[in-house]
């Protein structure tokens, strides 16, 4: 249902920072496939996001989505259909609203909005039912400004705001690098529970190779803006930490590379 073919994008052409951040990628993925996408700093993997989510637009390429070509579809008309939550717990909510609204906004993603009041009194309800599954408590302070949550809550809530809506694909930008463990935890059971609940077609970018073998049906690796590694299945849940960085030193050393091996597994493992 998304189909990426020959998608590079270079940053600074001609300049002495040029970069090289998409060369070539091609993916074809199906419905209610969860990638998980790893690779060393610098690979490409947010670029990789934010190419689909449209922060800008390849140099070459195309993305089709549901037989639609996206390619060059701006960024505010694909957030009818792409759900993303950021690493920052502070950019997928607006702190000047309530718990309520933030959903209400949610709820309307791709819809034409006109003169009413924000919040309905047929939604609050939903949003409560919606909210009491997070198990923190939101449910009963719906009215309460999102500003005076934590960055645990408010992670929380922005992965409810991106899936209320029943996205056709799920952008999860290394969602809980910015928060402790144990809240990093629930946040990934929660990302775990709503994907599966509704089958969302997920990419989800992450350093931590554990959660990347874990989580998902299917693992991604990049390098230098190419992918390396597709695997998927039985194939990807008999994988080991260690599996994969021989193969990364493999691979890459196949391409040419020689990169320092200490150097190389820090950036992959940081």
């Amino acid at each position: 249902m998304l189909t990426l073919t020959g998608i590079s994008k270079t940053f600074f052409r001609g300049g002495a920072n040029e970069v090289a951040a998409l060369d070539g990628i091609s993916l074809d993925i199906e419905e209610g496939d969860f990638l998980t996408v790893i690779g060393s700093n610098g690979a490409g993997k947010s670029s990789l996001l934010n190419c689909l989510a449209g922060c800008f637009f390849p140099d070459a390429g195309r993305i089709v989505l549901d037989g639609r070509d996206i390619t060059t579809l701006p960024e505010y008309a694909r957030a009818a259909f792409l759900g993303r939550v950021f690493q920052d717990p502070l950019l997928g909510t607006s702190a000047s609203l309530s718990i309520e609204q933030n959903l209400a906004l949610a709820s309307l993603r791709g819809q034409r909005r006109g003169l009413a009041p924000g919040v309905k009194a047929r939604d609050r309800e939903r949003f409560r039912r919606a909210l009491a599954r997070l198990s923190l408590g939101l449910e009963n302070r719906m009215q309460a400004g999102v500003r005076l949550l934590s960055g645990g809550q408010r992670q929380a809530l922005t992965m409810l705001m991106a899936t209320l809506a029943e996205p056709r694909v799920l952008l999860l930008d290394e969602h809980t690098a910015a928060l402790d463990p144990k809240t990093a935890a629930h946040i990934l059971d929660l990302t775990e529970r709503i994907v599966a609940e509704k089958r969302l077609t997920t990419l989800m970018v992450t350093h931590n190779m554990h959660q990347a073998i874990r989580l998902g049906n299917r693992l991604v690796m990049m390098h230098r803006g190419r992918v390396i590694l597709d695997v998927r299945g039985e194939e990807k849940q008999s994988l080991t930490v260690e599996d994969l960085l021989r193969r990364f030193h493999s691979l890459r050393d196949g391409d040419g590379e020689a990169a320092d091996d200490a150097m190389s597994d820090k950036m992959l493992l940081a």
